[in-house]
């Protein structure tokens, strides 16, 4: 695994900071977000650290597929169980155990840290804080897969990782675990309305409607004339890194 580290001026190790986690979508890889985001001003400024993982294993000893969508550049931020996959597809606990303790143990950082992602990443971001409540000060997303288990993308990644066993992917599918849900993250969702894949693949009206069933507090943004594009992130990355600084510092 490859990972990108953004330390902003001034951070040592009398002056450590805490980290926010990036989680990228299909294709990407770590180099996307720090390229192409426009985060790194304000984040210098505010004091945090990004932390930019790739999106899946890579090497020639690594599972793939022809398709875009699964496979090298798709981990999905789950823990395959199924062959080929199982073996270096373990995506949920490389974010969520090994990079932090990694980035702990080498870098200048505290222990306080949120996350956010896009797309694939969004889905990640939203289901990681969701089942780690307490280790993450907030969560947010761009345009992200809100219900896999129920659009093509998912069913098609889930199905290959995961088997086809209904409950399995319940636990990488944020909609499902809104319902059970006892400990709430603050979480904030950015959806632009000229996305060529919403509402299909990404159900961001499931979330909000479950969120508000179930009295889970998100706010959720619908931005008209964006699309899935960097440059919708790079219009709102300020928002999202002032609401996680506020997380952060509490």
């Amino acid at each position: 695994m490859q990972f990108a580290v953004f330390l902003p001026p001034g951070v040592s190790e009398n002056n450590k900071m805490p980290v926010l986690y990036w989680l990228s979508g299909l294709t990407c890889t770590d180099e996307n977000f720090m390229q192409k985001a426009g985060a790194l001003k304000l984040a210098a400024e505010l004091g945090v650290v990004i932390v930019a993982p790739d999106t899946s294993p890579r090497g020639e000893a690594v599972a793939d597929d022809d398709s875009y969508d699964l496979g090298q550049g798709a981990g999905f931020y789950l823990n395959a169980v199924k062959k080929p996959w199982a073996k270096h597809y373990q995506m949920y606990d490389y974010v969520v155990k090994e990079l932090p303790k990694l980035i702990e143990r080498e870098f200048p950082v505290t222990s306080k840290k949120s996350i956010s992602g896009h797309s694939m990443g969004g889905h990640g971001a939203l289901t990681i804080a969701l089942k780690n409540p307490t280790e993450y000060a907030s969560v947010s997303a761009f345009s992200p897969i809100c219900n896999p288990s129920n659009c093509p993308w998912g069913i098609k990644a889930f199905s290959a990782y995961l088997g086809e066993e209904k409950s399995l992917w319940a636990q990488y599918d944020a909609v499902e675990l809104i319902k059970s849900s006892n400990d709430f993250v603050p979480t904030l969702i950015d959806q632009g309305l000229d996305d060529n894949f919403y509402p299909e693949q990404l159900k961001t009206l499931e979330l909000k409607k479950v969120a508000d069933e179930y009295d889970y507090d998100v706010e959720v943004n619908l931005r008209e004339g964006y699309d899935h594009s960097y440059y919708f992130i790079s219009s709102f990355i300020d928002v999202h890194l002032q609401f996680h600084l506020k997380h952060l510092l509490m």
